[in-house]
């Protein structure tokens, strides 16, 4: 049998199936390249501001420099709290970018703390956290002795767990909070301030320790404050001290007969300055640690 020629119609008729075809396939519209940069590069923005978020959070765990603060510790339960002497707040101490805050607490009724939960606490090999003995002050004068705790601080401003058990032994799980931290105010600032005691010469008691307590340094001794900067006149009960050290700086006697006589600066009052003096009294010399406090509340004007 003959084949027949294709006509023109049917030409034209596989021409439009054929197109039809490729036309559909176009239809679906893959992804191209640059609707894949597009998608990658979003994806990047997502996790570089979660990554963000995240070092900003841990930015401001750790941003606090290394010293000594004091900050707010609050629980849970008004029964594990701060003694009522110390305003609800704790001395929180930074160091290396580690946060401990130390404790004192109303009475020597919890005998261990647990940084977590309690049932981890009574796990073999816990390592519980060991009071110390403070005494606090009250309001009328009274002290007390308690139990205080050093407290490893996770984070500030956000809650953490920490687990106590009592004299019964019976553990309970507690949440925590350290928060509001203030740089803590220096000794020597809380002490008597020369700032508040006017120019001239005065009398002032001092506490003296150190030593074996055969030499002694006279009190009251004279105290002359001039521009905010204080120095005094003290003498040994002995002539045997040639030289004395005070800040690294060595100060010789002012006199040459009778107990040895120094004139030595006074930094800050009402809180203890460390000083050495050297003794010849011995058959070699002798550099002695001593201890001196110089009480603002007995400074009388020399007339």
């Amino acid at each position: 049998m003959k084949r027949k020629p294709m006509t023109l119609f049917g030409v034209l008729l596989l021409a439009g199936t054929l197109f039809a075809g490729c036309s559909g396939k176009n239809a679906e519209q893959p992804i191209s390249d640059n609707d894949t940069e597009i998608s990658v590069s979003e994806s990047q923005e997502t996790e570089a501001d979660t990554s963000e978020e995240e070092d900003t959070s841990e930015g401001e765990k750790a941003e606090l420099p290394d010293g000594v603060y004091t900050a707010e510790f609050d629980t849970d339960n008004s029964m594990f709290r701060i003694n009522e002497a110390l305003d609800g707040k704790g001395t929180l101490t930074v160091e290396n970018g580690n946060m401990t805050i130390h404790i004192s607490l109303g009475s020597k009724n919890i005998v261990n703390l647990y940084p977590g939960l309690a049932e981890d606490a009574q796990k073999e090999g816990a390592e519980l956290l060991e009071p110390t003995i403070d005494t606090v002050t009250y309001s009328d004068g009274s002290t007390e002795e308690v139990h205080g705790f050093d407290v490893p601080v996770p984070v500030l401003n956000e809650e953490f767990d920490l687990a106590l058990v009592g004299t019964k032994g019976k553990w309970y799980d507690h949440k925590v909070i350290v928060s509001n931290p203030e740089p803590a105010q220096d000794e020597a600032a809380e002490a008597g301030s020369l700032a508040d005691i006017e120019d001239g010469s005065y009398t002032m008691e001092l506490t003296f320790e150190g030593g074996s307590g055969k030499a002694q340094i006279s009190s009251p001794a004279t105290v002359n404050v001039s521009q905010g900067a204080a120095t005094a006149t003290i003498e040994w009960s002995s002539p045997n001290y040639d030289y004395m050290i005070v800040d690294g700086e060595t100060y010789l006697p002012i006199n040459t007969d009778g107990n040895s006589v120094f004139e030595i600066p006074v930094a800050v009052f009402d809180a203890p300055m460390n000083v050495i003096g050297d003794t010849v009294a011995m058959s070699t010399p002798h550099e002695i640690e001593y201890t001196l406090t110089f009480h603002s509340d007995t400074i009388k004007p020399i007339e």
